[in-house]
């Protein structure tokens, strides 16, 4: 699918990973429904990027507040042809410790919102789809979303993170099968540690340890690698159904 004239939601798209693509697609020609709970960051990248941004306040986990954001982007740019998931939680705990046993409450947050928030927009995604006409190719709509190299290979306390990000993966293939019938295709990418907002409160020391396991290149991942990648996939009609790797080849160790 062409970029540009076409319409993204992308949700955590006010920083990290989410706000790479915000940029690049506007940049592109495209335009973009900013969806974040982040009011401050998001108003102000939606007013840096001009009139083809638009900023919803948006809750993933919260059902109402999705659709109120998918309306509202329809209502302003008039359809959806992309829909990309950046915005995720993480958390960590041991199942048992001297802290006592994992709070559920969090186990269940991280669920919500890593991997029930993303079908959440994935669901009324597919329906404004849907309303679109074909592409010279057949194609109404591209949905991309995130998992985590923690689905393969998650590491001490990463319980809840790994299980919400495994769970991603494994709705991708299904999903495919599904949405194919309609001219759409859904792609997840799982990316390793990134150098965005939610890692830069990790120790340097901890930074230091995972570079250590990435066999090239020797860093963090860059948000504008992520944010290609996203491009690559909507614009590459035969990738579908899968799940990308983006992690410098690393192997983990398990804490």
């Amino acid at each position: 699918m062409k970029i540009e004239n076409r319409v993204f939601i992308i949700t955590g798209g006010a920083s990290g990973l989410g706000e790479a693509c915000s940029r690049l697609f506007v940049e592109s020609g495209a335009k973009v429904g900013i969806l974040d709970l982040n009011e401050d960051r998001g108003e102000n990248l939606a007013r840096e990027l001009g009139g083809s941004a638009l900023f919803c306040k948006t809750d993933v986990s919260n059902e109402s507040s999705v659709w109120e954001s998918v309306d509202d982007v329809v209502k302003t740019f008039g359809s959806i042809h992309v829909a990309v998931n950046c915005a995720g939680l993480i958390y960590a705990s041991k199942v048992y410790s001297k802290k006592g046993l994992f709070p559920m409450e969090m186990f269940n947050k991280v669920i919500q919102v890593n991997l029930i928030g993303t079908m959440n927009v994935v669901r009324y995604a597919v329906r404004e789809m849907m309303k679109n006409e074909p592409d010279d190719n057949g194609e109404r709509g591209v949905i991309v979303n995130t998992s985590s190299a923690a689905a393969f290979g998650g590491q001490l306390g990463q319980a809840a993170y790994s299980a919400s990000k495994a769970g991603v993966v494994g709705m991708t293939l299904p999903i495919a099968r599904e949405i194919g019938d309609y001219g759409m295709r859904i792609v997840s990418i799982a990316p390793g540690l990134f150098d965005t907002q939610m890692s830069s409160g990790m120790p340097e020391s901890f930074k230091q340890e995972v570079t250590k396991h990435i066999p090239f290149p020797k860093r963090l991942g860059k948000t504008a690698e992520y944010a290609s990648t996203v491009r690559h996939i909507v614009e590459n009609p035969y990738l579908n159904g899968t799940t990308i790797m983006l992690d410098g080849a690393a192997q983990l160790p398990a804490k």
